[in-house]
């Protein structure tokens, strides 16, 4: 017996009175749907492909609660067509295929099956490869979920078989519609037990969402439950926040948040922006990051972007680091805080980190000169015949402590790859090396 013998489809009976309110209340239908208006929109890209029933496959990317799994479900039910939903978390790539080849035989009498992978990023590039005949030849539409970037984690051979959409997290105010619908529907929702929220609970509830669907309706459905256990039916503020116990943010160590936030952090230190740089900092440690990871950032910023303009800089990273080690957390943020405003509010330089880069330019990409022999140890007899350390000049020996000796390999002479800014100390640095310079004889 196939899969497709299980009855699984698009018609199959909505979820029981004891499935989560968030699975009740899905959508039947696109006017029943909230948020992504720039795809479901009238006139939006992916609403005229429902529309007109195009087959392509496709892979929704988007946080989590942004209703991907419930857009799926929608193409089937329009498209008339079978649902056969796996997660890459719980399913293997086996019993997919015999879900694909069970999907090619029904093409053959005329069915059409669409599968829908949720977390597809988890199968690797292999496994992915997979789908790619069946796809190709028709046999079925594939309808990918992922959370991650698909450009870095889906195989590039299914990408280029699939439109990529972009779900983006809903607003406030999809989120309270929602919840007001939920509390007004007699037959999915809470609209039999009679609660009545203030519109103030309702937004405390939208708020701690963070534009996460699920996350409100099932947080309603908690505070809906603890006022039956109470015996009241007013939702209030109070009630609401009781309900909720602890924000939820949006942040996956290993994923796109990950390098969404400490990007964020870094270019909020380098514009100078101290508040900035402390919401995203805050962010990152709420959502779970590592503290030495951030701790390890923040002494990176502080050579690549602040540099010898403020070089105390990197002794405070380097303090904070230390401070979060011995201390640990909550106490110890507050030294990486410390370190973050400073670094946001010192001069910048990266003229250090740009004349590195020079130099690692001119290493990969020029000959690989030997030394010159005035810069050459002569330990015997044998080395100094050879010229080894001849006409060095020692520079404690000259005026201002520096010899007119090039050092740089021939074909690099006269070549400068650090140039000061006027930026904190630098300035007194570039001074410095222009009076250098001038007793080098080459200014």
């Amino acid at each position: 017996m196939g899969l497709f013998d299980t009855g699984v489809s698009a018609a199959a009976s909505g979820p029981g009175r004891n499935a989560p309110l968030a699975e009740r209340m899905r959508p039947r239908s696109l006017e029943e749907y909230v948020g992504q208006a720039h795809l479901v929109g009238v006139g939006k890209p992916l609403r005229l492909q429902i529309e007109r029933d195009e087959p392509g496959s496709m892979i929704f990317w988007g946080p989590p609660g942004t209703g991907k799994t419930s857009l799926a479900k929608l193409i089937a039910t329009t498209a008339h067509a079978s649902f056969v939903e796996f997660s890459a978390v719980t399913s293997g790539i086996k019993e997919i295929k015999q879900v694909m080849a069970d999907a090619e035989r029904a093409a053959s009498m005329g069915a059409r099956t669409i599968l829908f992978v949720d977390e597809i990023h988890r199968f690797n590039r292999a496994q992915q490869d997979a789908f790619l005949p069946y796809v190709e030849r028709g046999a079925l539409r594939l309808i990918g979920a992922t959370t991650e970037n698909p450009s870095f984690e889906v195989n590039g051979a299914l990408l280029s078989r699939c439109r990529v959409y972009v779900l983006q997290p809903l607003s406030e105010d999809d989120l309270l519609g929602l919840m007001q619908r939920a509390l007004g529907d007699a037959e999915r929702g809470l609209g039999a037990q009679g609660v009545k929220a203030d519109e103030d609970a309702l937004r405390t509830i939208a708020e701690f969402a963070s534009g996460d669907a699920r996350y409100a309706l099932n947080a309603l459905e908690s505070a809906a439950a603890l006022l039956r256990g109470r015996g009241e039916t007013r939702l209030t503020k109070e009630i609401a926040a009781e309900a909720l116990q602890q924000r939820v943010l949006l942040y996956d160590k290993s994923g796109e948040q990950h390098y969404d936030l400490i990007s964020a952090l870094h270019k909020s230190v380098r514009n100078s922006d101290a508040d900035a740089a402390l919401y995203w900092l805050r962010r990152m440690l709420a959502g779970g990051e590592d503290a030495m990871y951030v701790a390890r950032r923040l002494i990176r910023m502080a050579v690549e972007d602040i540099g010898l303009a403020a070089p105390e800089a990197l002794n405070l990273c380097l303090s904070a680091q230390q401070a979060m080690h011995l201390l640990g957390s909550p106490e110890g943020e507050l030294a990486l805080a410390q370190a973050t405003v400073y670094l946001a509010l010192a001069p910048k330089s990266n003229a250090v980190y740009r004349a590195w880069s020079d130099v690692a330019a001119d290493v990969e990409s020029t000959a690989a000169e030997p030394v010159p022999l005035h810069l050459r140890n002569a330990p015997t007899k044998l080395l100094k015949a050879l010229d080894y350390g001849k006409d060095y000049q020692y520079a404690h020996d000259v005026e201002g402590k520096v010899a007119a000796m090039q050092c740089l390999p021939g074909s690099l002479e006269g070549r400068r790859y650090y140039v000061p800014t006027e930026e904190g100390r630098e300035r007194q640095l570039a001074a410095r090396l222009a009076e250098v310079r001038r007793l080098q004889g080459r200014e």
